[in-house]
């Protein structure tokens, strides 16, 4: 246990310090009109005790004693009430950033750090000029992507109930509002949260892929959909104000998703829900480029009697109003004289048409609409129209500049293990999977080329595969190049395996005309990336990088692709497999080798970052992790995968995706024009950091391998819970469960932070550090953590994980395996004790976030609501298995009590 203080609000965050007690106040009130005042005063006296509980250092007993063999209605009643405190101080963190936002724009004296403005600054301080930040510009590529990854599937209802309590919240900055105002303020907050407690959190139901892509849509289609043209306003101020320079802007966002297309161990997602989410992603943007052409339409009411008109829009007017009679007889006589509305109305006729797929009146390309759009831009600026509609219009043409006909980019995802079965029995070959890497790839080369075909095979997985690559190509021609994002291969290995992508690509006739004479007159127009997932893959990542850029056959598929090679890394599977340090380094390492073997074959390398939410899976704050990557590795580009609780943390409310999309552009700006220079022994301490994460890894190891350890784990967390809770369309397992590498890395970290040992984050580290003090001293250690930005990072990171611990609830935890509590409980007393000890001292701190008070903060706010969720659900977690695990209405209790304590850590998986 590590925080023991009562949290002390920063001096500036007064108003923090009142939206948690005002928000707390009304979430009791409302459990007492809910509840009954009785079971209001229980809750506030578990509460009291678990504070004096942190506050007196005392153990657990008492406050588990207390929790005991409650009735499990009770039980989950209880669950969701401390779950209903913490999310109100979940929300009213948030609004304290927007807040914070607003007041360094009042101020005025100095930008909000890594905002645009402050980004911009610096750079110009570092000797970045107009020009060398213009070219810049132009090669950047921000594209974050959504995957299908649920961990917090919230109902649409619950999110749309938190974005109203955010608007009262945000409303109450203005001091002239009235009491009455006020007060209408608390009533709207105070009905979101009474409605909130009469809805569950998530369906029981486990979601289909259709209701994953409807979460996702949620904020793609909201919160983000509304803000692009926003950024790219405050980057155009940037620039004004810091260099004086006023240009048309390049388009620097875009953003992809996996659901629908990430087919990876789940057999729900094939062909089908390929084509069913990309044309609901096309239906969801067109319906709101009506719903903005609405708008404008009512805006740009101007008259032909005030303003000219450029002749080509009246022009473009006349032409569709013959194209489009029924609609051009519908436009009221009294708007006849307004050529700016009768366009406008005009346009969403055609859009209109282009909802029904293969309409030949609607628009054939997203091109065709901003054709028409410019048209009326540049008329009202022509005609002194900048302020009486143009920057309106404006903001839709960064829309569909962004957007497109496809809102989102759909990649596809699948293990190369699949590829495999359908060669072996496309080629009639059982022993394919045994070859080794050269001789498939001997058998490829002609059937990835085109020089040979697959013959047709009725075999079940080949012929999926077949329907999968078949509606890639008809979604190119349908939706358009920008629709379909990359072709991703798990487990990836050899060169051989990417050249099976492109054999069965070519079997489901996915090809186009070459515009050279590779692949005899056709090429496969699909990016392809080997997703690199363990140690061990990233360490051979370089040697099958070569072998495949070696390849005379891909190669020349990679030049029809523009010489530019993606690389997807895989940190989940990675920090599963060998434990946080080795999985960084290994990435790191991994990524400075893939540049250079990309730097001698002359191709462009851009990677792919699989991240997940937590620190265990690669989840950071993006300026200090872009910033100590490797030099070269960033580029201009920046790809990563958003997940889970990470999606509604930073676009769940439009002000604070605005700033999360600042950030990670700044972030790409800056370690782009201005990386980091190597340390003066970065050379010797990558040496010495090779040897760390060798025996960080093997203590790892040598815990998760020792005999009966999956069966502790299987015991002491609530894994057998998280497989029954309906968190996505994907199986919690790959295969049966034989050891831990069969188990998904999600909720293996989701796991381990429930019980709240979390040893994904920092399990091995502690006895790596000791050892290489033993060997080089711990002036070495300390001059790392001072000087090289990696290691620092893995520290700051490691340093948070530790501080969301507690090892007494885990020991609670780990008591339920009975005779394998004393064995493995006691090796991660003594690691975790090893790694706080050296954490501290390589940091010269006495306490954890010393110095990150705001988060210190954050966490203790939330300890007294956490921890009884937590010992509630570990006497939960006994009576079910004591009951076989049929006892339904224990299971909705815990899985009320997992839902809390994961909303309270803001971690999943």
């Amino acid at each position: 246990m590590e925080a023991s203080r009562d949290p002390e609000f920063l001096p500036h965050d007064g108003p923090l310090r009142e939206d948690v007690h005002r928000l707390g106040a009304m979430v009791g009130r409302m459990l007492a009109e809910q509840e009954g005042r009785g079971f209001f005063e229980r809750v506030e006296h578990v509460r009291t005790a678990s504070i004096r509980r942190r506050r007196e250092g005392r153990a657990v007993d008492d406050l588990a004693q207390s929790l005991a063999g409650l009735d499990a209605k009770v039980a989950q009643a209880l669950a969701r009430a401390f779950a209903a405190y913490f999310q109100a101080v979940n929300t009213a963190e948030r609004v304290h950033r927007i807040r914070r936002r607003r007041d360094y724009q009042r101020e005025g004296s100095a930008p909000q750090p890594e905002s645009l403005l402050d980004v911009l600054q610096k750079l110009k301080e570092q000797g970045v000029g107009a020009d060398e930040l213009l070219q810049w510009l132009y090669k950047l590529k921000v594209e974050p992507v959504f995957t299908a990854h649920p961990t917090e599937a919230i109902r649409r209802s619950l999110l749309e109930k938190e974005q109203a309590i955010v608007r009262a919240l945000v409303d109450n900055f203005d001091p002239t509002r009235t009491p009455q105002e006020c007060k209408e303020d608390d009533d709207r907050i105070y009905m979101a949260l009474s409605a909130g407690w009469q809805t569950a959190e998530a369906s029981p139901v486990r979601p289909s892929v259709q209701d994953e892509h409807h979460h996702v849509g949620f904020y793609l289609a909201n919160p983000i959909y509304r803000i692009v043209p926003a950024f790219y306003e405050a980057l155009a101020d940037a620039l004004q104000d810091v260099y004086g320079v006023a240009v048309p802007l390049p388009r620097l966002l875009s953003f992809a998703t996996w659901v629908g297309g990430d087919m990876d161990g789940n057999p729900n997602v094939g062909a089908e829900t390929i084509a069913n989410s990309l044309a609901t992603q096309r239906a969801h943007v067109l319906e709101h480029y009506i719903a903005d052409i609405d708008g404008l339409a009512r805006l740009l009411s101007q008259t032909d009697d005030w303003i000219d008109f450029d002749p080509s829009l009246l022009e473009r007017l006349a032409a569709y109003r013959e194209q489009f009679p029924r609609a051009a007889a519908a436009i009221r006589p009294r708007h006849a004289d307004m050529p700016y509305r009768c366009l406008l109305t005009l346009i969403r006729a055609r859009l209109e048409q282009t909802l029904e797929d293969g309409h030949p009146e609607g628009y054939a390309t997203a091109g065709e609409l901003l054709d028409d759009l410019l048209l009326i831009v540049h008329g009202l600026i022509d005609h002194r129209g900048l302020n009486a509609g143009a920057y309106a219009v404006r903001r839709l043409i960064w829309r569909v500049r962004t957007f497109g006909f496809h809102l989102a980019r759909l990649d596809v995802r699948q293990d190369s293990r699949v590829h495999d079965d359908a060669l072996a029995a496309l080629l009639g070959d059982e022993g394919w999977t045994r070859r080794t890497p050269s001789e498939r790839v001997g058998r490829l080369r002609p059937l990835a080329s085109g020089e040979e075909a697959l013959k047709h095979n009725d075999d079940a997985q080949a012929e999926s595969l077949r329907a999968v690559f078949a509606t890639l190509h008809a979604s190119r021609g349908r939706y358009g190049t920008d629709a379909i994002g990359l072709y991703i291969i798990s487990m990836a290995r050899s060169a051989a395996d990417v050249l099976a992508v492109l054999a069965l690509a070519r079997y489901g006739e996915f090809v186009e005309a070459s515009r050279e004479g590779a692949g005899h007159g056709t090429h496969v127009p699909l990016d392809i990336a080997p997703l690199f997932e363990t140690v061990d893959d990233l360490q051979n990542a370089p040697g099958t990088l070569r072998a495949l850029l070696d390849d005379p056959v891909y190669r020349a598929h990679l030049r029809a692709r523009g010489d530019r090679q993606w690389v997807m890394l895989g940190y989940s599977d990675s920090g599963k497999d060998g434990g946080t340090l080795a999985s960084r380094w290994g990435l790191q390492r991994a990524q400075m080798e893939l540049l250079d073997v990309a730097h001698q074959a002359g191709i462009h390398l851009a990677f792919f970052h699989g991240r997940g939410g937590s620190a265990s899976r690669g989840g950071a704050r993006i300026t200090p992790a872009l910033m100590s990557s490797p030099r070269g590795s960033v580029g201009g580009v920046l790809r990563v995968t958003e997940q889970g609780e990470v999606i509604h943390r930073k676009y769940g409310i439009r002000a604070l995706a605005l700033r999360n999309l600042e950030q990670t552009v700044g972030a790409v700006l800056r370690s782009s024009l201005r990386p980091r220079e190597d340390a003066p022994h970065e050379v010797q301490w990558r040496g010495l950091m090779t040897e760390l994460a060798a025996n960080s890894r093997r203590a790892y190891r040598q815990l998760v391998d020792r005999e009966g350890f999956v069966d502790y784990f299987r015991s002491a967390t609530p894994i057998d819970v998280i497989e029954q809770m309906a968190l996505g369309s994907r199986p919690s397992r790959r295969r049966s469960m034989r050891g831990v590498e069969d188990l998904r890395a999600i909720p293996w970290v989701f796991a381990w932070t429930q019980c709240r040992s979390i040893i994904t984050g920092w399990y091995g580290l502690g006895t790596a550090l000791e050892q290489a003090c033993a060997q080089c001293g711990e002036k070495t250690l300390q001059d790392m953590a001072q000087d090289w930005p990696f290691f620092e990072n893995v520290l700051n990171d490691v340093e948070m994980v530790l501080a969301k611990c507690d090892l007494d609830i885990a020991e609670a935890f780990s008591r339920l395996s009975g005779p394998l509590h004393d064995t493995f409980f006691a090796m991660i007393k003594s690691e975790f004790d090893r790694t706080r000890h050296w954490v501290l001292r390589l940091k010269n701190s006495q306490e954890l976030l010393r110095d990150d008070p705001r988060l210190s903060i954050s966490i203790r706010l939330r300890n007294p609501y956490v921890d009884p969720m937590s010992l509630l659900q570990v006497d939960l977690l006994q009576r079910w298995r004591a009951a076989d695990r049929h006892d339904e209405h224990v299971l909705r209790a815990l899985v009320a009590c997992v839902n809390g304590v994961a909303q309270g850590l803001q971690n999943t998986g």
